[in-house]
């Protein structure tokens, strides 16, 4: 059921880099984000996929991983993102339209956990040398968000809001990876 999928797509930042995931189903990712609503039918967005070694070396240190957990620096080598899709804006069509992106990243995430596979939308990005080592055209294109993608290789529990009331992540010895989410009768009015 569509609860559980959204249970299962969580943000993971660990994976297992050798399991490629295979480029017609990322396609078909981005397909699915075709049909998604677009203010003003607008539909702005235009997408790239991202699998080959090289663009993995030009993205993977210009992103920030991990805000909550400062001593981290992201994933080891091993546990990078098996691909990346990058989701732009068309500066030739339209001003940027975040709620369709955020529309667009999560309907990719979600495929992407229907499928067996896990992602992190990252906004934390040094968007000119990204778009600069790519080859992408800044004028033209703005870069909204990057879309890690791999197989899971960590554990993503989702808990109760503490007594403290705090919602930041954590992860424990084990490198178990722990989400507070507040509860139905405290987020509704």
């Amino acid at each position: 059921m569509l609860k559980d999928l959204l249970k299962k797509s969580r943000s993971i930042r660990r994976f297992y880099e050798e399991d490629e995931v295979p480029e017609e189903m990322l396609r078909d990712w981005v397909d699915n984000a075709r049909y998604t609503p677009s203010t003003a039918n607008g539909q702005t967005l235009k997408f790239r996929i991202c699998t080959s070694q090289e663009d993995k070396e030009i993205i993977f240190p210009n992103l920030k991983w991990a805000g909550a957990l400062p001593d981290w620096d992201g994933p080891e080598p091993g546990e990078r993102p098996a691909a990346y899709v990058l989701i732009f804006d068309d500066l030739s069509l339209a001003k940027n339209r975040p709620v369709d992106t955020g529309i667009c990243a999560q309907t990719i995430m979600l495929s992407a956990a229907e499928a067996g596979y896990g992602g992190c939308i990252l906004a934390s990005v040094n968007r000119p040398e990204v778009m600069k080592g790519l080859g992408i055209d800044q004028e033209r294109y703005a870069l909204a968000l990057v879309l890690a993608i791999g197989r899971p290789k960590e554990t993503v529990m989702l808990v109760p809001v503490g007594e403290d009331g705090s919602t930041k992540y954590y992860r424990d010895p084990d490198g178990i990876h722990y989400v507070p989410k507040r509860g139905l009768d405290e987020i509704l009015i």
